[in-house]
C-alpha cells in the first residue's frame, strides 16, 4: 500500500509539472500575442505610450473564455431566458425612470426617431438601468478573447479601438472596465461602436455613455437610427400559427407580406390585459390569482377539488383564481403600418410560442446577434409602454443544450450528411438549415429548433 501511494505521489507531481509546463506555454503565447499588438497599435497611429501602457497592463484571464463558452442568449431555451430577464420588477423600475427622465427621453425620440421605450428596454436588459455595468478591465478581456482564437479578428478590431479611445481622451488609462465580453457603460457598448455612433448627449463637449445617461441614451438613439430603425413600426407581433402551417417557413430569411401571412392563417394573440394578476409568467389558459404577482403553476391549487378548513372561519377569504382572456385577431384587422415583409420565428421550437417580425427586429439583431435576446427587448419595450404579455409556449419542450452537446450535435449531423458547418457550439444559421434537413428526412416537425430530444435522437442514433 505505502509503494502504491508513491506512485501514485510520484504520478501527480509528473502531472503538477505536465499543467505547469502548459501553462507556462500558454502565458509564452500570449506573451508574443501582446508583442504583436502592440506593434500593430503603433504602427496604426495609435501613441507608443498608449500602446505600451496598455500592452504592459493586460493580463490573460481564462474565465472569460468558460463565460464566453455558456453565453444564455444562445443556450437557454427562450421562455426560461425571457422570464428570468422581463421581470414584473425590472417592468416597474422602468416606468420610474421614464417619468423621472421624461423630459430627456422625449428630447432622444424625436431627434432621432427611435421610440423611447426601446431605448429604456435596451437600458434595462443591458444593465439593469445602469446598475450592473461590469468591473472587469475591458483591454484584459477584449485581447483573451482575441487569443482564444473563436473570434480572432472581431475581437482584435474590437481591442484596437478601445486602445483608440484611451489615445483620443475619451477614458483614462486603467478606467476602462465593464463586461467579460468587452461592453461597457449603461448602454454596454462595445469600443467600436462607441467610436462610430457615440455622441455627446448632455452638451458638455464630452462623450461619456458610463456616467452620463443623456450621453448613453442619445448614443443609443443614434446607433439604432443609423442601422436602420423605422419609426412608428413595431419590432415584434406575437402570433398563432394555423394546424397546416408549413414549419419550414418559420425562419428569419423567409419574408413574405403582412398579407400573404394573413391569407395562409397566421392570426395575431390579442390578450385581455386587465384579466387580474395577468404577470411575465402566465400563459394562455393558465389560472392566476388577482393578486398581482407571479404565477407559480405548481403551488396553484385546484379550486374544484381544494378542500378548506371550515373551522377556521377568521381567515380571510383567499382570491378567487381567474382564466387569462386570450383570443385571436386576423393581421388585416390590426392595420400593421411596416414597410418590409415580415418573418415567423419559433424560438423555442413549434411547441412554443410564435412571432412575427418586422425590420425593427432585425435592428434590435444587429445590436445582438441572439433571437432570445432580440425577442426580449422588443417585449420588454411593449411592456414598458402598456399591458403586454407573451401568453404562447405552454407546451414548449424544456432543456438546453451546453456548448458542449451543441457541438456534438453539429458534429453528429455533419457525420449524417446534413452540413451544420465547422462546429462551433452555437446554433447559427447553417445549424439550423441542417437541422431542418435533417427533420425533412426523418418526417419530423421542420423547425429548425436544437431541442434536447432532437440531440437524444442523434445520439441514440449512433450508438
Amino acid at each position: 500500500m505505502k509503494h502504491m501511494y508513491s506512485r501514485l505521489s510520484k504520478l501527480a507531481s509528473v502531472l503538477a509539472l505536465a499543467l505547469a509546463s502548459c501553462a507556462s506555454c500558454a502565458q509564452d503565447g500570449f506573451s508574443g500575442f501582446l508583442e504583436d499588438l502592440r506593434i500593430e497599435a503603433m504602427v496604426s497611429g495609435i501613441s507608443d505610450e498608449t500602446a505600451n501602457n496598455a500592452v504592459s497592463h493586460i493580463e490573460f484571464l481564462p474565465d472569460v473564455i468558460a463565460l464566453d463558452r455558456s453565453q444564455p442568449e444562445f443556450i437557454s431555451p427562450f421562455l426560461d431566458y425571457y422570464q428570468k430577464r422581463v421581470s414584473a420588477a425590472k417592468v416597474q423600475r422602468g416606468r420610474q425612470l421614464l417619468l423621472e427622465h421624461e423630459a430627456m427621453f422625449n428630447r432622444v425620440e424625436a431627434q432621432y426617431g427611435v421610440s423611447k421605450y426601446t431605448l429604456a428596454a435596451f437600458w434595462g436588459m443591458e444593465t439593469q438601468y445602469g446598475r450592473n455595468q461590469g468591473k472587469l478591465d475591458i483591454l484584459s478581456s477584449l485581447a483573451t478573447l482575441a487569443y482564444d482564437g473563436r473570434r480572432t479578428e472581431f475581437f482584435r478590431g474590437q481591442l484596437l479601438d478601445a486602445m483608440r479611445m484611451i489615445d483620443i481622451g475619451h477614458v483614462a488609462p486603467g478606467a476602462l472596465t465593464g463586461s467579460w465580453a468587452g461592453a461597457f457603460g449603461n448602454m454596454q457598448f462595445m469600443p467600436t461602436t462607441f467610436m462610430m455612433y457615440a455622441v455627446d448627449g448632455d452638451n458638455d463637449n464630452l462623450i461619456d455613455v458610463v456616467d452620463s445617461l443623456p450621453d448613453a441614451i442619445a448614443s443609443a438613439a443614434n446607433y439604432l437610427s443609423q442601422v436602420g430603425w423605422h419609426s412608428d413600426e413595431p419590432a415584434m407581433l406575437e402570433v398563432q400559427l394555423p394546424a397546416d402551417f408549413d414549419w419550414r417557413n418559420a425562419q428569419l430569411s423567409v419574408r413574405k407580406p403582412v398579407e400573404e401571412w394573413s391569407q395562409l392563417g397566421v392570426r395575431a394573440l390579442h390578450v385581455d390585459a386587465g384579466a387580474p394578476g395577468f404577470g411575465p409568467g402566465a400563459v394562455a389558459g393558465q389560472e392566476v390569482s388577482n393578486k398581482r404577482t407571479k404565477l407559480n403553476p405548481e403551488k396553484t391549487k385546484n379550486p374544484a377539488t381544494h378542500k378548506t378548513d371550515k373551522s377556521k372561519t377568521e381567515r380571510p377569504a383567499q382570491p378567487t383564481q381567474q382564466i387569462v382572456s386570450v383570443s385571436t385577431v386576423s393581421l388585416d384587422v390590426l392595420g400593421l403600418q411596416v414597410k418590409g415583409p415580415a418573418a415567423i420565428l419559433l424560438p423555442q421550437g413549434y411547441r412554443g410560442p410564435a412571432f412575427m417580425v418586422f425590420d425593427n427586429f432585425d435592428v434590435i439583431m444587429d445590436w445582438n446577434r441572439s433571437v432570445n435576446y432580440a425577442l426580449s427587448v422588443a417585449q420588454l419595450a411593449e411592456q414598458l409602454r402598456h399591458e403586454s404579455r407573451i401568453v404562447g409556449g405552454k407546451f414548449a419542450e424544456e432543456g438546453a443544450l451546453s456548448f458542449q452537446e451543441m457541438l456534438d450535435l453539429q458534429t453528429m449531423l455533419n457525420k449524417r450528411g446534413f452540413g451544420a458547418g465547422e462546429p462551433d457550439g452555437l446554433p447559427g444559421l447553417m445549424t439550423q438549415e441542417a437541422i431542418r434537413k435533417y427533420q425533412v428526412a426523418n418526417q419530423l416537425p421542420a423547425d429548425g429548433y436544437a431541442s434536447r430530444s432532437l440531440y437524444q435522437r442523434l445520439y441514440s442514433e449512433q450508438q
